[in-house]
């Protein structure tokens, strides 16, 4: 692995953690959203991520060949998936979004889990911030040696 291909890694991972932190706000932003149908109803949304690697792997476990080695590495974001948790259903009467029998649906987020989420997911960014910055000092010190 050469040192130019960190950049490409840690930007795959600084993107999948950008896609993470948005969705994370999305949960966060409609959190106290209501409906009277549990179908119109927000759910949680979470990436799915894998590694760029498991597909070099899968091909030929423990025979790996220069090329293979250089195309993995990275993180690929595959999809966001609704959480199948159940809806959260409150006996509200008298709020305007109640059902017939007196429930409103509210979504399936949890905030303690998505600041949680918020939290792993800026520090995991800046983790990859830090890998670049790195790599780049390491580049510019094998350009200095050259003087």
């Amino acid at each position: 692995m050469s040192l130019n291909s960190v950049f490409d890694i840690a930007g795959s991972g600084m993107s999948a953690q950008s896609v993470r932190l948005n969705t994370t706000s999305s949960n966060i932003a409609n959190a106290e959203s209501v409906s009277s149908n549990t179908d119109e109803t927000y759910r949680a949304r979470h990436p799915v991520f894998a590694a760029q690697l498991q597909s070099a792997m899968s091909s030929s476990p423990f025979n790996f060949s220069a090329s293979q080695l250089d195309a993995g590495g990275g993180v690929d974001v595959l999809g966001v998936v609704e959480s199948d948790a159940p809806l959260q259903l409150r006996y509200e009467p008298h709020h305007p979004q109640a059902n017939e029998e007196g429930y409103v649906a509210y979504p399936n987020v949890n905030i303690v889990e998505e600041m949680a989420n918020m939290i792993s997911a800026s520090r995991a960014f800046q983790n990859n911030v830090d890998v670049m910055n790195s790599a780049k000092q390491m580049l510019q010190h094998a350009l200095s040696l050259g003087r």
